[in-house]
């Protein structure tokens, strides 16, 4: 699988507007986690992951707590996940992943994305099949040998593994991220993860011709602009 992966998030905001919309993101986010999986970090690991992310995005303290309190009650707000597939500009395979509470209206936001930039969606499966849905763990350490023997001893099913400048890179399928954390959790105790994500990880990339790249990018920045949307993947190498 290689190192061809990039982190969700795609870079730092630069503005406080731009900052604002990554917080939303993250509460949303964080919100949806807790509610589902329950408030407590050691008890779900999804939620430690996701709240390890946010402090190295920058992501306020208070904005983080706010997010766990509110999913406390149980009640409030009813947000689900969706997933929009399409071809961007160029041709390139593209995938939107959302949460939502109101499907009709997120769905006809993104359909304009595709529209404004004379792309199309499609329905569902029509790329996520040329992606790996992937978990990536990213962390410091030195022996691939011990790492790999303790997720095989876990029965974990492991795609792939590396070893690079005191980093090692696990990538195993979507559905053995759970396992796959907590046996290496159980091996290392505390970890300080550098990638600690699920990820749709494109099996190859494209070239973009560089009069598609200003309509990409223009692309980009009218899905990163809705709320709802909390990822977006591409095959574009960048």
């Amino acid at each position: 699988m290689g190192r061809a992966y990039q982190n969700r998030k795609d870079s730092m905001a630069k503005t406080s507007d731009a900052k604002a919309k990554v917080y939303s993101k993250y509460g949303r986010e964080l919100y949806v986690c807790a509610k589902s999986g329950g408030i407590d970090p050691d008890g779900n690991l999804a939620l430690r992951g996701l709240i390890d992310r946010a402090k190295k995005d920058q992501v306020p303290t208070h904005v983080i707590e706010k997010a766990i309190d509110k999913a406390k009650g149980g009640g409030g707000e009813d947000f689900a996940p969706i997933r929009y597939e399409g071809f961007g500009p160029g041709g390139c395979k593209v995938i939107v992943d959302c949460l939502t509470d109101n499907p009709n209206r997120t769905f006809g936001d993104v359909r304009q994305c595709f529209t404004k930039t004379k792309c199309k969606i499609g329905t569902q499966g029509v790329v996520s099949h040329m992606f790996d849905h992937a978990a990536i763990l990213v962390f410091d350490h030195a022996d691939e040998d011990i790492i790999l023997e303790a997720l095989l001893s876990a029965d974990v099913d492991v795609t792939d593994i590396e070893s690079s400048d005191g980093k090692i890179t696990v990538f195993t399928p979507h559905s053995e991220y759970f396992k796959a954390k907590q046996a290496l959790i159980d091996l290392l105790g505390s970890i300080d993860f550098d990638v600690d994500e699920i990820q749709f990880i494109p099996k190859e990339f494209m070239t973009m011709n560089p009069d598609d790249v200003e309509l990409f990018d223009k692309f980009l920045d009218l899905l990163n602009d809705l709320d709802d949307v909390q990822n977006i993947y591409h095959d574009v190498t960048i």
